[in-house]
């Protein structure tokens, strides 16, 4: 079931409609919103798993999950990370935030949260342990005190990465280096990795991860006057790494990574320059409506033509001005007709100022849209917003065709400006499910964007019955020939439960020089 029931405070958007992940808007938080200083684009990725699938949460839980949590429990832990919520797309499983900075999206079984900018991520994952405690009632102990939390739920497993940073001096909290994110996540959990993936001296990428049914970190002075209480976790919980092969084993993320905008490219995600073409759409649509319902009408016998001015023709076939046909709405007085002539036309207000309208023209001209087309997936919802001067965020929930598939998602952020001009596109649709090749999905998007370099990380969950040479290696091989770049670099690491392939590409024709690294190392 699709959720109705909207806040006072939200507004359902014009594009919704009745079947489809419902879309609601959080006017108060798009008031004043404003990227002219949002220059650090790449993100800090949380993902935060509380078991291995839906189906395998803990008997003692909320229903729903994570799902149950109220979206204003979620508003109070985004505080905490500098972010605001723009609006939500709800469906049966999962539920899309969009952000002022970013995505954050939530299933029964887990959390993504996606956050760019100067951002402080990591100062929400202790409230984020909380909530699932206490709102989604998983089994739960005490926590660190130190970490402003009193109880936290034990996660099953958990993931952070991001690519390194433009601008590491400008991070706040936890975020100012690699090395203290570590030291931020080690406080918390017991036995996690942490590795860096790429040069040092060039495009990385770095990756934290925790192993299946992960252990918290006990506090460091717990308090001896109370009883030790033992957890005595339901069985779906006991038997969830038994039969964590067969949950995750659709788990599939595409994440992209581009910088070095093509800067006329680029343009598209300016607000001048989607407010003119969605000026352009406009009118021309009106002028089109008028054509065809003259077309249907037919000419008004006894009318002579000779008198018609010219301006006031239109053709019958090319809907250009011309003496072939009259423009019946010319004959017709202002107070009786239900149209308007072309100069008449008031453009919308939404079209012209930044918001979630002219999101949406800006995922339809540049490309976006198409990615996963609603030709094939009917029930599909991308929630757009462009930003003022600039900047584009969006979201795609995507609900499988098949009937009893999951739901997947993508998301898309666009930082445009040239000096600091960055894009990133994520998704866990999987590759069986869209009939395509990996390498075919990075070729179209890499088209949208147009960068002069990009990385691309594949992370897969290993198949046991697979060989040596597992799935996510095979289908790296594939991604060696991306149509216009050349690979410069390719690492494949084998993780608990997972692979991932991560490659780097540059543009044959591109000039820029060397990659620009504000940071280097650990």
């Amino acid at each position: 079931m699709v959720n109705t029931e909207i806040p006072n405070n939200y507004t359902t958007s014009p594009s919704s409609v009745s079947g489809t992940p419902l879309l609601t808007i959080n006017r108060e938080a798009t008031i004043d919103l404003d990227s002219t200083n949002s220059f650090e684009g790449p993100e800090k990725l949380l993902e935060v798993w509380f078991s291995a699938s839906p189906q395998s949460l803990p008997e003692a839980s909320a229903s729903g999950g994570l799902k149950a949590v109220p979206s204003d429990v979620w508003k109070d832990m985004l505080d905490l990370v500098n972010c605001k919520v723009l609006s939500i797309v709800e469906s049966e499983e999962v539920d899309a935030y969009l952000l002022s900075e970013s995505s954050m999206f939530v299933f029964p079984h887990k959390l993504i949260l996606k956050t760019c900018g100067t951002t402080t991520l990591l100062s929400g994952l202790p409230k984020i342990l909380e909530i699932a405690a206490l709102e989604a009632k998983f089994p739960h102990s005490l926590a660190d005190a130190s970490q402003g939390q009193a109880t936290a739920a034990a996660p099953y497993r958990v993931f952070y990465s991001r690519k390194n940073f433009l601008f590491p001096d400008r991070q706040r909290g936890p975020h100012r280096s690699w090395r203290n994110e570590v030291n931020s996540l080690d406080r918390l959990f017991v036995g996690g990795s942490a590795y860096m993936i790429g040069k040092m001296n060039g495009e990385h990428w770095y990756l934290y991860l925790t192993e299946p049914n992960t252990m918290l970190t006990p506090p460091a002075t717990p308090d001896r006057e109370q009883p030790i209480k033992v957890l005595d976790l339901p069985e779906s919980k006991l038997t969830a790494e038994r039969c964590s092969m067969e949950d995750e084993g659709q788990d599939e993320t595409l994440e992209l990574l581009m910088t070095d905008l093509e800067p006329d490219n680029a343009k598209q995600f300016y607000l001048d320059h989607a407010s003119a073409v969605a000026e352009g759409k406009y009118f021309q649509q009106a002028h089109k409506a008028r054509v065809d319902a003259h077309q249907q009408l037919g000419s008004i016998e006894g009318v002579d033509k000779a008198r018609i001015p010219e301006h006031k023709k239109i053709g019958c076939q090319t809907g250009k001005l011309c003496d072939d046909g009259i423009d019946v709405f010319s004959n017709t007085s202002d107070e009786h007709s239900p149209f308007a002539s072309d100069d008449e036309l008031t453009f919308p207000q939404e079209l012209t100022t930044e918001g979630h309208a002219l999101g949406t023209v800006v995922s339809d001209s540049c490309g976006l849209s198409a990615v996963y087309p609603s030709a094939k997936y009917p029930d599909a919802r991308i929630d757009a917003y462009l930003f003022t001067p600039c900047g584009f965020s969006a979201n795609g929930v995507i609900p499988s065709p098949a009937t009893g598939g999951s739901t997947h998602y993508f998301t898309v952020h666009v930082t445009p400006e040239p000096h600091c001009s960055y894009a990133s596109f994520e998704t866990n649709v999987p590759a069986s499910q869209t009939g395509r090749e990996t390498a075919d999905v990075i070729q179209q998007v890499v088209g949208i964007f147009k960068p002069g370099r990009f990385s691309v990380t594949l992370f897969e969950a290993k198949d046991p019955a697979d060989d040596d040479v597992g799935l996510a290696k095979k289908k790296g091989s594939k991604l060696e020939a991306i149509k216009g770049y050349r690979r410069v670099d390719r690492i494949v690491h084998d993780l608990e439960g997972y692979e991932l392939v991560f490659k780097y590409y540059e543009r044959f024709d591109w000039e820029g020089g060397a990659p620009r690294l504000g940071e280097v190392g650990f």
